[in-house]
């Protein structure tokens, strides 16, 4: 009889909350997915899991529930959260989303009598990263100095030497590959120098360490562009800071004068940029710029997907050679659609600055 009651209750309380995860942590009093029940198993000193439907509820368990919940330890465990801290969404890979958990409820790096600390000293740091490399193609140590007062990013190959190379924070950015890399805890880092785009591929052992160095990188970009352009708003700031590619995938192209054989590369779009990125295969260089969009006086929507769907199965004109996009060679209709649902976002996006 408790046990059907008190299930009832409990689940009243999830209808309440607004929320679908069937498991909940009863030492923190939230409710929680499958996959970050997981990671809460793990942390066993600040929280214990049940499932809503699986397991028995005592009714002292429910009322502490019924006492607590998901807003008020929002309320609580991420009091101050600093604009540049990124917070991971459903989709975002394991190590994002285990730091974001530990970060709240292990260290209460959140917490209201936390002292946030300013984008500029956040978005300094120093410290060692396995990167890939250029012609062995396998990961090294390297020297690694992020500075947000000089706004660059440079790294070292010897210790006595100089920078291998110095990174505008202007043009940098940083994502997750996690399957790309080959790593859990795998960072791609995209910058943009002599006009040319290029890549870091980065990782480090512990998943503390490279969710930090993450997470400095947006605070030195958060520093650019607060200073840069002062007068926009927040909210359109923070989509700026660091950008996922909106699409990536194979597909097949051939040269200029569509005469050579098709080959396949690894194509990613970056909608921010406005720019289509093409290499031999997912971890070396290479650019392709998609076109910017029609802007015809009076023109419906329509008029710029076809615009799209033309250049994307016809021709695209890159900086120095145009390239054909055989799609209609691809195995379904449904990737082209994608692709062309990818490009027309990426056109319609408003450039803010």
């Amino acid at each position: 009889m408790d046990y059907d009651r008190n299930k009832a209750l409990l689940l009243e309380l999830q209808r309440a909350a607004g929320t679908g995860p069937e498991w909940a942590s009863y030492k923190l009093g939230i409710f929680i997915c499958l996959t970050c029940s997981g990671i809460h198993r793990n942390l066993p000193e600040i929280s214990r899991v049940k499932s809503l439907r699986l397991d028995f509820w005592e009714s002292n368990l429910i009322e502490f529930m019924r006492s607590h919940g998901n807003l008020w330890a929002k309320a609580k465990y991420e009091a101050k959260v600093p604009p540049y801290c990124y917070i991971p969404k459903s989709h975002d890979c394991m190590v994002l989303r285990e730091q974001w958990i530990r970060a709240k409820y292990e260290r209460g790096e959140f917490l209201d009598t936390r002292v946030c600390p300013d984008p500029c000293s956040a978005g300094s740091r120093e410290g060692c990263l396995w990167k890939l490399g250029k012609v062995r193609r396998q990961f090294q140590k390297r020297q690694f100095l992020l500075s947000a007062r000089e706004g660059v990013m440079k790294y070292y190959s010897k210790e006595s030497g100089g920078p291998k190379a110095v990174i505008s924070i202007e043009t940098l950015n940083a994502m997750f590959q996690v399957e790309k890399i080959g790593h859990n805890h795998g960072l791609q880092i995209t910058y943009i120098t002599d006009g040319q785009t290029r890549n870091l591929f980065v990782y480090h052992e512990s998943g503390k360490e490279i969710v930090d160095w993450f997470n400095a990188i947006r605070a030195a970009r958060y520093h650019y562009l607060r200073i840069t352009f002062p007068n926009v708003p927040e909210p359109e700031l923070i989509p700026r800071i660091t950008r996922n590619f909106v699409k990536e995938g194979y597909m097949e192209k051939t040269g200029p004068k569509q005469k050579e054989a098709f080959k396949v590369r690894w194509f990613c779009l970056d909608s921010q940029e406005r720019k289509l990125i093409y290499f031999k295969n997912p971890l070396v260089r290479g650019v392709f710029f998609v076109p910017q969009p029609l802007h015809e006086a009076g023109g419906e929507e329509r008029s710029v997907l076809v615009h799209l769907f033309q250049w994307l199965c016809q021709t695209g004109a890159g900086p120095a050679s145009r390239v054909h996009l055989p799609c209609q060679r691809m195995s379904r209709m449904s990737v082209k659609l994608s692709w062309l649902g990818a490009l027309a976002c990426t056109v319609a996006m408003r450039k803010i600055f």
